[in-house]
Formats: structure tokens, sequence, C-alpha cells
């Protein structure tokens, strides 16, 4: 008879969490805000990739595919010689490989992957999932604001 306190204790935890209102989101009628700094699909200014490469060599999935070419900018100052820089001729990820680790987000020296809180783009055939520069670019509108510094930091460039 040593289990009759136990259940009795449990009944009561039973009874008390039957009274409390549900918390569960209806999702498909009633959709919650994510929180601001939410991991939801990678995000990509095309503008600040330099085809580095260094993404797509430590994604632990292989899920980044980058092609760029070279091509001839004008000098930095007047007189000097054209430099040659990579220009991105296509930058997908495949989503049904992807793990969500962020490791191409933190290794990305130029800031060209973001996190968005974006989290409805599921697809009907997994071959879909492939997402190309242009539908990464689409979620750099959904990007939060970094946050603020704390008093007394100093940004890059300035001492």
């Amino acid at each position: 008879m040593p289990e009759l306190p136990g259940m009795f204790k449990g009944l009561g935890v039973t009874f008390k969490t039957m009274l409390k209102p549900a918390v569960t989101v209806q999702y498909p009628h009633v959709k919650e805000a994510p929180p601001t700094r939410a991991r939801g699909v990678i995000a990509l200014k095309e503008e600040n990739c330099t085809v580095c490469m260094l993404c797509a060599r430590e994604c632990p999935d292989w899920c980044i595919y980058i092609e760029g070419h070279k091509t001839k900018a004008p000098p930095r100052r007047a007189g000097g010689k054209p430099r040659t820089v990579q220009k991105l001729d296509r930058f997908d990820i495949d989503y049904g490989l992807c793990m969500y680790c962020g490791i191409c987000v933190e290794v990305c020296p130029f800031d060209a992957l973001f996190w968005s809180p974006e989290y409805e783009y599921s697809e009907v055939r997994i071959a879909d999932l492939l997402h190309d520069k242009e539908r990464l670019g689409e979620w750099m509108a959904t990007v939060p604001e970094p946050p603020p510094l704390e008093a007394g930091a100093q940004t890059k460039g300035k001492k």
C-alpha cells in the first residue's frame, strides 16, 4: 500500500492543471509573433558577399552552393591600378539538408548572412527547399536591427 500516497499526489497535480486555461496556440488560424532574435531562416545581403566561400567550407552539411566570377573594378585612388573583385553569380541554400546550426552566419567576415525570424517557408516537394539568392535576399527585410552597443563600447575603426 505504499503506492497510495504517491497516486493521490499525482492525481492532485492532474486536477490542478485541468483547471488552468490551455496555452496552446491554434497555429494555422492564430499566428504567434516570434521573439525578436529568433532563429528562423538564413537571409543573404548580396552586396556584402565577396564569394570568399568560408560559409560553404565551414558548413557541416554542405548545403550551401556558391558560384562567382572575377571582374575588374575601378581603382580606389586616382591614378591607381584597377582592382580584381569577385561577383556573386549563385548563392543557394538547401534547407532540406540544413540543420540550422548557424556556423555560416558566425564565420561570415563580411556580414552577408543573418538570421531572420521568418519561419513559414515550407514546400510541398523537398526539391523546392533549395532557395536561391533572390529568395534569401527577400528575407533581409525581416532581419531585426542589431541590439545597441553597451555603454563605453567602441565600433570598428574608431578608437
